[in-house]
Formats: structure tokens, sequence, C-alpha cells
């Protein structure tokens, strides 16, 4: 009977690792308030990609917990991962959000002279108040993102025995929180990277335009990523290089 058990659990998780292993076509739909055409959709994890036609709809290929990266200069950037349900129906639906570049209010003003002296010292401009002025102590660190206020809260509580780290733990809310702000600020020093180095690096070292950005998130995917890449530009450089070598065979081996 013991035995018997045994093979049943080896057989079921056989089945269930098959099933998470499964690479499927996808076929999506992107719903969104402006033109969904020419949406780029990016598997973050197997390096395929695609875009979406004029409807909006798509085909890519895709297994359980692969990460998919739709971006488009209308729209935020979505990042989904894929689940059983996915995989079951061989379809993707997402939501897109529009992306709203909102500007300061402006205001009218008397022309300036050219003089900087001069315009200065007849500005009626007035600082605003901060605590410094009216003598009240303030916070003068850096300030907080919305996840890092989120994960504040969820591991803060009064009481002698503080509940609600405690049910956020068990919930897994702050494991999730804490992934959340890790993703985050990877994908801002993956920014910062391409907005300092991307220029002087693909003069170096060519790499046709169209696999720049499939390029960095496979940088990014490298466990050693943010070790290697957030001290200094010059380790970065060093580091873009020695993937490139292995972005470049990994492209040949698929061709």
């Amino acid at each position: 009977m013991k035995r018997t058990k045994l093979i049943l659990r080896l057989v079921c998780f056989f089945i269930i690792s098959t099933v998470h292993a499964q690479k499927v076509e996808l076929s999506g739909l992107i719903d969104g308030d402006d033109d969904v055409e020419g949406v780029h959709i990016l598997n973050k994890t197997s390096l395929t990609n695609a875009t979406s036609d004029v409807k909006g709809a798509f085909t890519i290929s895709a297994k359980v917990n692969d990460t998919i990266i739709f971006t488009a200069i209308q729209y935020k950037t979505l990042f989904r991962v894929v689940t059983d349900s996915d995989i079951a129906l061989k379809s993707l639906q997402v939501k897109l959000e529009v992306f709203v570049n909102e500007l300061d209010e402006v205001y009218l003003a008397r022309s300036l002279s050219g003089n900087l002296t001069d315009d200065v010292l007849t500005s009626t401009a007035k600082p605003k108040i901060n605590f410094y002025d009216v003598g009240i102590p303030g916070y003068k660190g850096k300030q907080k993102t919305q996840s890092e206020r989120r994960l504040f809260e969820a591991t803060t509580g009064g009481g002698i025995i503080p509940l609600n780290p405690i049910i956020n733990a068990i919930s897994g809310r702050t494991k999730r929180l804490k992934a959340q702000i890790q993703l985050e600020n990877d994908d801002a020093l993956l920014a910062r990277l391409k907005d300092d180095l991307s220029i002087d690096f693909f003069k170096t070292h060519p790499l046709e335009e169209k696999h720049h950005v499939e390029f960095f998130y496979f940088v990014q995917e490298d466990p050693d990523f943010r070790s290697k890449c957030s001290k200094n530009n010059l380790d970065a450089f060093a580091f873009l290089k020695k993937k490139l070598e292995q972005y470049k065979l990994n492209l040949s081996e698929k061709e």
C-alpha cells in the first residue's frame, strides 16, 4: 500500500511538472483606449517576441510563470505572468492603460530682460514655506515609493503582539511586496543603464536595433545584474559586453 501511494505521488508530480513546463502558442488580444496596432510583446523569460495587428491580436509562445511584457509609446508598460488558466485556454487577454504625460500648470509672467542680474533683483518670486521656516521637524531622507510605503505598513503595527505583520507574513503579502519593490528597483536600474550607456555601447559593440530592447531584458534576467551594474558604469559596461556575447550566441542558435 505504501509503495502504491508513493508511485501515485510520483506520477502526479510528473504530470504537474510536465504541465508547468509545457510551452504553447497563446492567442492574445489587447484592449486599449488608443491605437492597439504595433504593441511590442516580449516573453522576458524565453526572449521570444511578437507585435499586435490592427485589431490588437497577437500570438506568442509561452509556458506557466513566463513573464510577458507589453510596451508601446502610447501605453504604460505592462508585466503579465502566464498562469495555468492562460495555458489551458491557450489565450491571453490584456488591458493596457493609456500613458498620459501631465504637465504642471503654466503661469504667464512678465518678460525677462535677458540680463540675469537685473532679472534676479527685480523678481517678485518667493520660495515656498517648508518645515525649516516654521521650526517643525520633518523627514529629510529619501522619499518612499508607493510599494515601499505599502511594505512599511504591512510590516509595522502596535500593541503587545502586533498582528498586522504576522497576518501579512502568513498571507504572503509581505513577500509579494518585497518582490514588487525589487522588480521596480531592477527596472529603474535598467532604465538608467539604457540612458547612460546604450549609445556608446552599441557604437563599439554593434547589434541590430530591433534586438536592443530584448538584449537589455536579457541582461536584467542575470542573477548578477544588480551586483554588477549598480556600482559604477565601468563595471556595468564590462558586464554588458560579456552578456552581449551570450545573447548573440543565443540568436545564432535560434536561426
